[in-house]
């Protein structure tokens, strides 16, 4: 079975391929996606919805700066081209993504990605 870190080490590589589909794998069926910029996604149907939507609206890439674990939590610190810097903190149970949890200035990535701000 795949530590924490490992699965992270994968989210970021399926994230980076714009597979929502691969993505939503890594997640539990209950799973909770929650990025505190907006509502939490839950179950592994809606939170693949999220990216597919997300990933139709603009190019994302995330730069692993660094990851942690500690027992069943892995963080991620990172970055994009653009310079915008976040962080998530994914709880993993039996190898799926139970729960995650994002830091990042939405205002910020709208306004580098020209969406319009809501």
């Amino acid at each position: 079975m795949k530590t924490p870190r490992e699965v992270v080490e994968d989210w970021v590589e399926r994230f980076n391929a714009a597979d929502a589909d691969a993505l939503a794998r890594l997640y539990a069926e209950e799973a909770v996606n929650h990025q505190v910029t907006q509502d939490p996604v839950e179950g592994r149907a809606a939170i693949k919805a999220m990216f597919e939507k997300e990933f139709s609206a603009t190019e994302m890439v995330c730069i692993p700066e660094a990851i942690h674990e500690a027992g069943d939590v892995a963080i991620l610190e990172w970055r994009d081209p653009l310079g915008l810097r976040g962080c998530g903190f994914f709880t993993v149970k039996d190898g799926l993504i139970q729960f995650q949890r994002g830091y990042w200035d939405k205002l910020s990535f709208l306004k580098m990605h020209n969406l319009p701000i809501e």
